[in-house]
């Protein structure tokens, strides 16, 4: 962790904090874009940050909006996937990087996606991790999908009411339900009703620390959960506002990495969709998916070395 630098960027109207490791001139290292997911923050990707820094890149990864020390707007319609992917175009001219790497994991893969959709110019290759791309269904709404799938009682079906999930995890605690979030379901639990309880005694996975998790917890006992929901209540807005890129393609490079304990390598159809020519035709240039066995959905932390070395191999080849 020595050697990362942290700051603060105004873009947007918003304070964004960003920790980077790596040359600070544009012209002295290629740029990693970093971005996570939820329930995590810039600290998700400290492996890669050392990890590619060490390989000569110069490694970039925000707390997005609503998370950690970024600020978090009240609306939730300040957490559309324009929102989201307008923030990291500032960041980058702020930076004075005309074009990055990128890399998400969770719903910063989501956000990656909708990037390399609308500003594919602004990225040189691609890797992403947990969840694949969906092309948009005019049909129905991403929230009515699951609920046909899963019922009102799955997660993202329980997130959209503003305030409910936020009482249900405070009643168990940020600490108790961080340990729940980050110790990977099975498909199955995620249309269970509640999230644990306060007389559950839960413990930490084998490759989170506990400094590690301290860190998590200081900074989800400062800002609450909210922010990170609003990108579920956001769902079926991104949604609409998308429609112009019905049956758009990503035709930018990518790897796809995904482990075989996440709950996303089951939904309903995925393998069949990633392995057997749905996944490539959506995404003409994908160049490889990669399933890692024993991994669930923390796959940044759970296989740091090994991620960082498929991340590297991959976005060397477009070096120039």
């Amino acid at each position: 962790m020595e050697g990362i630098v942290h700051r603060t960027v105004e873009i947007n109207g918003i304070a964004m904090h960003v920790a980077e490791k790596g040359g600070n001139d544009a012209a002295a290292a290629a740029a990693v874009l970093l971005l996570h997911g939820f329930p995590e923050l810039w600290y998700s990707w400290r492996h890669q940050i050392v990890g590619l820094a060490a390989r000569g890149y110069r490694a970039v990864a925000p707390d997005l909006r609503g998370y950690g020390c970024s600020a978090a707007p009240p609306s939730i319609s300040s957490y559309s996937v324009f929102h989201a992917v307008g923030d990291l175009l500032g960041l980058l001219d702020a930076l004075g990087l005309p074009q990055v790497f990128v890399v998400g994991h969770g719903w910063g893969a989501l956000v990656a996606w909708n990037m390399c959709m609308f500003r594919p110019e602004r990225v040189k290759a691609l890797v992403n991790m947990s969840v694949a791309f969906s092309p948009r269904d005019p049909a129905v709404n991403p929230v009515q999908h699951f609920r046909n799938l899963y019922g009102d009682s799955y997660y993202i079906c329980r997130f959209q009411e503003p305030g409910k999930a936020e009482a249900e995890f405070a009643a168990i605690g940020t600490r108790n339900i961080l340990k729940r979030l980050f110790m990977t379901p099975k498909p199955s639990s995620l249309s269970e009703e509640g999230f644990g309880s306060t007389d559950n005694e839960i413990s930490l996975p084998s490759w989170l620390s506990e400094d590690d998790f301290d860190y998590y917890a200081s900074k989800f006992e400062e800002t609450g959960f909210t922010g990170g929901l609003n990108y579920y209540r956001c769902l079926n807005l991104n949604w609409e506002l998308t429609a112009p890129w019905t049956g758009a393609k990503i035709q930018v490079p990518t790897k796809f990495i995904v482990g075989d304990l996440d709950p996303t390598y089951h939904y309903p159809g995925i393998q069949d969709y990633l392995h057997n020519g749905g996944f490539k035709s959506d995404v003409p240039s994908l160049e490889e998916v990669v399933v890692l066995e024993g991994v669930g959905h923390f796959i940044q932390q759970e296989r740091a070395q090994q991620v960082t070395d498929h991340i590297h191999n991959f976005i060397q080849k477009f070096l120039s």
